[in-house]
């Protein structure tokens, strides 16, 4: 399909969603002087062993039939190409260059950015302002952030936002100008029957093989399917799944806009570069549970709920260990929390198990109340988590106004936090550490220098 058809000149709604090709390896590229169409490169930390992920892989090398998501020691060694360590904060400076290309034709309220490299735009109501097709449309604008800044785009045109993305996930990589083009009867045309099911947007492996198990293999199967049997096997989800078989999307942009999610929460994970003892394991989560309650802090939010999974060594081939850890008040305090999550970690992990991965989420954040006043049993339970004194021991203790001095540490360590905090961003991460960070097996101070787990 050429284009989307009009009616009299009219093309009703139109997406497009646009993908810089192979983004960090183009910068990379582009900041080298060279091609990124042709030159073979891969960004990667030389670093690191050559078992680590290629963060990107240049075109030339992906039609070679390197993966884009492949391990260093699988690009054969007959090939020659650049290694370019990651360098982040130059790929995200990129990434606002092109933004501000886009805002030059598309206001802010039609686009939606999915990723550092991916854009959806509602054009519905600029293609007679700029007098061109959908097609046309999308030709403009990668031929201005090619013009402008040197990186090729690929691009897919739909009539809804479902559409738009098969279209570029799909269509746009096989076709001599990048661009792909799908509307619901060409949808059904063209990819009912295309196969695997997972190269369509929000098909997961899991989803395909429960599909297989009862002979769907196909968008046509799934469209075809008793949709009743759907529902029993998937729930509410289901109802996404039959949609978008049929071509079916109606999240348009603006509903995106006006989401607001009832449920937050913070959290950070991290693949470790060794296997770490369960002391050193122990360490790593003491380090990330800190930042995160500096991280709360900042926000103005506190929690009532944490719970941590840690990965074990890859050799072992054993489950995750899981755990939560729920406090009487809502807090942000690392006095508090450090401790209990330690002692969490220390309850679900196997002191024999070398750790290897750890992801720590606080759940059910929500903004700071400076008058919320703690009750004797909100104390009862804090403290006896803290220390495993029973309530009535906690009332031996001889505190004159336990509640009080409570309430009074809470603030002081909001305050201390927000005075480390002040004092990070304006002298840097490193300006204030914990003597913990110093450890040999730390990694806070050198992820203070990476951003998604890289160089910055």
């Amino acid at each position: 399909m050429d284009d989307l058809k009009s009616v009299n000149g009219e093309y009703g709604d139109v997406f497009l969603c646009i993908d810089l090709k192979s983004f960090y390896a183009s910068v990379e590229c582009v900041e080298r002087g060279l091609d990124p169409m042709t030159t073979d490169l891969v960004v990667a930390d030389p670093s690191r062993s050559d078992k680590t992920i290629c963060l990107a892989v240049s075109p030339s090398l992906r039609a070679r039939g390197i993966s884009s998501r492949a391990r260093v020691f699988e690009i054969p060694k007959s090939f020659e190409y650049i290694m370019a360590p990651p360098r982040m904060n130059l790929y995200i400076e990129y990434a606002a260059e092109i933004y501000k290309i886009y805002l030059d034709y598309i206001a802010p309220e039609d686009m939606h950015v999915y990723s550092i490299d991916e854009v959806f735009l509602d054009v519905t109501h600029y293609l007679k302002r700029y007098n061109c097709s959908p097609k046309q449309m999308a030709e403009l604008l990668m031929g201005e952030v090619q013009r402008r800044i040197g990186v090729r785009a690929t691009a897919g045109v739909g009539t809804n936002m479902y559409l738009c993305k098969i279209a570029l996930d799909i269509l746009a990589k096989h076709a001599p100008d990048f661009i792909g083009v799908l509307d619901e009867q060409t949808y059904r045309e063209v990819l009912w029957d295309h196969t695997p099911l997972t190269d369509f947007w929000r098909v997961g492996p899991g989803t395909a093989r429960r599909l297989a198990k009862i002979g769907i293999t196909t968008q046509r199967g799934i469209a075809e399917a008793d949709e009743d049997l759907l529902y029993r096997m998937f729930g509410i989800d289901a109802e996404l799944l039959i949609d978008h078989a049929n071509g079916i999307e109606p999240t348009k942009i603006s509903d995106i806009k006006g989401y607001k999610n009832k449920s937050h929460s913070l959290s950070r994970g991290q693949v470790l570069m060794r296997d770490y003892n369960n002391d050193e394991g122990e360490l790593i989560v003491k380090e990330m549970t800190e930042l995160l309650c500096h991280e709360m802090t900042d926000l103005g939010m506190v929690t009532k709920n944490v719970s941590i999974a840690v990965g074990y060594s890859n050799a072992l081939k054993v489950p995750m260990a899981h755990g939560s850890v729920s406090f009487s008040v809502m807090t942000d305090a690392s006095s508090i929390i450090i401790p209990a999550v330690a002692g969490l970690y220390r309850s679900i992990t196997d002191p024999e198990y070398p750790v290897r991965r750890v992801f720590i989420n606080f759940n059910d954040i929500k903004p700071r109340d400076e008058d919320r006043q703690m009750t004797l049993f909100d104390l009862a339970d804090m403290e006896a988590q803290e220390d495993g004194r029973t309530a009535g021991e906690q009332r031996e203790s001889g505190f004159a106004d336990p509640i009080k001095e409570t309430q009074t540490r809470m603030k002081r360590d909001a305050a201390l936090q927000e005075t480390v905090n002040s004092i990070r961003k304006k002298y840097g991460k490193d300006a204030m550490i914990r003597g913990m960070d110093l450890e040999e097996a730390a990694t806070t101070i050198e992820r203070n220098h990476q951003r998604g787990g890289h160089r910055e």
